[in-house]
């Protein structure tokens, strides 16, 4: 796996991926600036739940869940000082589909967060990673 990250100017820089897809990145150069994209750790959160989901959908279509819609809620703190790592995640999964069942549902947040989410598994290091899920039955 390969990627680029190059500066297009002051706290702005460009990411492209090995598979040649381009994200702009950056922080504010002064309080009053606008934000020229995600920061690289609001990246790296977004990679997190963005593994995890895969994992969570992938399961459950496996097991022939009627699965409609994935969201993945982020919520994580970070140590004060440098590194400042990420400390604490919470991923609330929001799961919604016809007559889903409950312990499948459960079990595949769980495999995806505890051993399949290879982006969980590293942010797991310095971090305390909880989850929780919600159903919503569509079948209505």
């Amino acid at each position: 796996m390969k990627a680029r990250v190059k500066w297009a100017e002051q706290r702005t820089f460009i990411g492209t991926s090995g598979t040649g897809h381009s994200i702009v990145l950056g922080t504010r150069p002064s309080p009053d600036a606008p934000t020229p994209g995600p920061s690289p750790m609001e990246l790296v959160l977004l990679g997190a739940a963005g593994c995890s989901s895969y994992d969570v959908v992938s399961i459950l279509e496996k097991g022939r869940e009627r699965i409609e819609d994935c969201v993945c809620d982020v919520d994580a703190d970070r140590a004060t000082e440098d590194p400042k790592v990420f400390t604490k995640i919470h991923m609330q999964f929001t799961i919604s589909g016809r007559n889903l069942n409950e312990k499948k549902v459960a079990r595949a947040v769980d495999l995806s967060v505890e051993k399949y989410c290879s982006a969980i598994a590293m942010l797991a290091k310095t971090a305390d990673v909880s989850h929780a899920f919600t159903i919503i039955d569509t079948s209505d």
